[in-house]
């Protein structure tokens, strides 16, 4: 792995390291709504929301290393997102890119760019746990409409979403799971869509389930060709996946893990002094670092021009254990200040850990389980015998 950057890309570095001394001074608060909007106005007239996407939609037509400084950086900085429509720059607009019509691009691409609204996944169903293409959403072909009939589960943000970019099932006679699929967009205020939001562990609800009775869609709205819709789903532009802003993201909260054992005690000292908390952080570290690695590597890949093989479900299973592990280290810490609830006024930073360490089912869970990417890394990674 060459570790060094070009010129062009150490000049881009210091563009946004200026970018963000100007528009992010110490101090200012990220949740302003205001600062917020003039953020997104700014981060959008740089083009750097879309950053990958082709300049012809929109996008900043970046390059792979581009796009690692420009994470790397904003991560550093604990900057605000570039942009707002999180699943619509995820993988819903690559997706209309690679595979929508003219009419579709100019109607959605501007719109998640702008973060006009915001998009959910209609993937996952009862009793199908992680096996996506056993999905049995029905749609049914009317003329000029697709009759859609069936439910969906752990659909995040269904409540707030305008659009739903929605797989079902067009011919239930295909041979193989995998065939007979068909994406659709559809607008959540399409008459026959109900939303239950499924409350978490700590009260919150960032998932829902979202119901199907005779959802009229117009055929305008399919994504692809009838029976595509698996190829839609797990295609895409190619992006950067060296993981770089979530590894950034959980040095920083070992950075604040590391403080809290500094100003709570263990055995009359602070946490800090004591052996078995520091061997603990150690391990923390040594398994960000691994994710830091791995997530090199599959960009040395890409830079090579060569095919990727399933290397993110390695720091997909990594962080999902130190999501759960580094949860349930902070309530250790924290002793029996842990069991007072958030925003009480006993509570230690605001109650902040008590609530991520009850959080960790969305990050864990969401994009495959870990049971998942076990099987992926055995199957497509190690070529063990097939689960």
């Amino acid at each position: 792995m060459d570790f060094k950057l070009s010129e062009k890309e150490q000049a881009f570095r210091q563009e946004v390291r200026a970018f963000l001394d100007e528009n992010l001074p110490a101090g200012v608060n990220k949740l302003d709504p205001r600062f917020l909007a003039e953020w997104n106005k700014k981060v959008r007239a740089k083009r750097w929301v879309g950053f990958s996407w082709p300049r012809e939609v929109g996008g900043g037509g970046g390059g792979i290393m581009e796009q690692v400084v420009l994470k790397e950086e904003m991560a550093q900085r604990k900057a605000p997102p570039l942009g707002s429509c999180f699943m619509g720059l995820a993988w819903v607009g690559p997706a209309i890119i690679q595979y929508g019509t003219e009419a579709q691009k100019q109607r959605f691409i501007p719109d998640i760019l702008d973060g006009a609204y915001q998009w959910c996944t209609g993937y996952s169903e009862p009793g199908t746990g992680s096996d996506l293409a056993s999905l049995q959403c029905k749609g049914v072909r009317e003329g000029d409409f697709y009759v859609v009939n069936g439910q969906k589960i752990w659909t995040s943000i269904a409540m707030w979403s305008k659009w739903i970019i929605l797989l079902v099932r067009t011919d239930p006679s295909s041979t193989t799971k995998h065939e007979g699929i068909t994406c659709l967009l559809v607008e959540m205020s399409t008459p026959g869509i109900e939303v239950r939001p499924i409350q978490n562990m700590s009260g919150g609800a960032m998932f829902a389930e979202v119901f199907f009775n005779d959802v009229r869609v117009p055929v305008e709205n399919r994504l692809g060709a009838e029976g595509q819709g698996w190829q839609v789903t797990v295609s895409a532009l190619q992006s950067e996946r060296s993981s770089i802003a979530e590894v950034t993201a959980m040095y920083r909260k070992l950075e604040e893990l590391v403080e809290l054992a500094k100003r709570t005690q263990k055995n009359g000292a602070p946490a800090a002094r004591d052996t078995r908390v520091r061997r603990q952080i150690a391990v923390f570290e040594a398994k960000i670092e691994a994710m830091r690695l791995n997530g090199l590597r599959s960009l040395t890949l890409q830079l090579r021009g060569e095919p990727l093989s399933s290397e993110t479900s390695i720091n997909k299973l990594l962080r999902a254990e130190l999501e759960v592990d580094m949860g349930d280290f902070a309530l250790e810490l924290l002793g029996s200040a842990s069991a007072y609830r958030a925003g009480t006024p006993e509570t230690v930073d605001g109650g902040r850990w008590q609530t991520g360490a009850l959080n960790w089912p969305e990050v864990v869970i969401g994009g495959g389980t870990p049971n998942i990417q076990k099987n992926i890394i055995a199957e497509r990674i190690l070529h063990l015998p097939k689960d």
